[in-house]
């Protein structure tokens, strides 16, 4: 997690609420996996980073996937999102959300 995507949770109020940003990788899309991500409580058996007051949770399936992974916030003229740098993909598709390994 950069500390970007930390500021924007913080802004959220996702801690306020008892959430966590959730990221998870699921089959499908045009690339053979996709990205997940949503607000959600912690589970018992998800892995739990911790930064400025805000947690951000995987489950133990995704965790795999997302090895050495980048989690960011960006904002463009198209809109706003939070990202995912991940270096075990070998091609994504154009929206960013879709990948294979």
């Amino acid at each position: 997690m950069t500390p970007r995507a930390f500021e924007r949770l913080s802004e959220i109020g996702a801690a306020d609420d008892g959430k966590a940003l959730r990221v998870a990788v699921e089959g499908g899309g045009c690339s053979g996996f996709q990205y997940e991500i949503a607000l959600d409580e912690p589970k018992d058996d998800d892995l739990v980073l911790e930064g400025e007051g805000q947690k951000v949770v995987v489950d133990s399936v995704s965790l795999p996937f997302l090895t050495n992974a980048v989690i960011d916030f960006t904002e463009e003229l198209i809109g706003a999102r939070f990202v995912i740098e991940n270096p075990n993909a070998t091609s994504s598709c154009g929206c960013g959300t879709s990948f294979s390994m």
